[in-house]
């Protein structure tokens, strides 16, 4: 999959008017905090929250015009947080600090998915850990396969990256995962990747390394609950599907 493809679009950012008042701009992200407020977020655009976040990280400058050409060019919000700081700091206006404040936000979000995931029993809340793994990996560039290892109540003991790749490939190895398994006394594990192209439709090799992993692990004692694959499309299941 090649990089994120960015427009261009040189002069949008034109700052005169309210950039010139602080009073004006002052005033209207009193009555922005005062609508989210008393009315949650429900009656704001995805532009308008992001613009407060952006006041935030420069409050001395008109961010609104920055915040929807920041929607145009990722497409998302989604996408935008799962920028990389590099990709980010190419749009023009864009420097650490818009960037840094977007990555915070993208770590809370990821945060508050985890906790409510991964501190209970990992299979009575199935719908919340592939929310949260959605979130981790579902607009990454580059495949990474993960792997989460379980107690026998299905607690969560780890989740750990077992290998990272390219575009269309993420290396990971029967052997040193069952090894993982055993350090960690784990019970069962789940596995996880993600496809950058968007569709998760499991490959030929996706498959074949999925049997092999769950033939190492029954060897050892360790269930293989499931492998999941996330694209920005949804997700699939290999147990649902009968591939497991």
């Amino acid at each position: 999959m090649p990089p994120r493809q960015l427009k261009e679009a040189p002069g949008l950012f034109g700052h005169a008017p309210e950039a010139s008042d602080p009073a004006r701009k002052a005033g209207h992200r009193d009555r922005m905090r005062q609508r989210l407020l008393e009315g949650g977020p429900d009656g704001f655009h995805d532009y308008e929250l992001l613009e407060y976040v952006l006041a935030l990280a420069v409050p001395r400058r008109d961010v609104k015009p920055l915040a929807k050409e920041l929607l145009v060019q990722f497409g998302d919000l989604p996408t935008l947080l799962a920028a990389s700081p590099g990709e980010l700091t190419r749009i023009k206006d864009v420097g650490e600090s818009v960037a840094a404040a977007l990555k915070f936000v993208e770590a809370l979000s990821v945060r508050q998915l985890q906790r409510k995931a991964l501190d209970r029993p990992l299979l009575a809340s199935f719908d919340a850990v592939v929310d949260y793994l959605h979130a981790r990996l579902a607009h990454e560039l580059t495949e990474e396969f993960r792997v989460l290892f379980l107690d026998n109540r299905n607690h969560l003991i780890r989740d750990v990256a077992m290998g990272e790749g390219t575009v269309n490939q993420a290396p990971a190895y029967p052997r040193e995962i069952v090894k993982r398994a055993l350090e960690l006394s784990a019970a069962a594990i789940i596995l996880v990747h993600n496809h950058p192209s968007g569709d998760p439709t499991p490959s030929r090799d996706d498959i074949q390394l999925t049997r092999a992993i769950a033939d190492a692990a029954k060897a050892v004692g360790v269930q293989v609950h499931d492998h999941l694959v996330i694209a920005r499309t949804g997700h699939v299941s290999f147990r649902e599907q009968g591939l497991l």
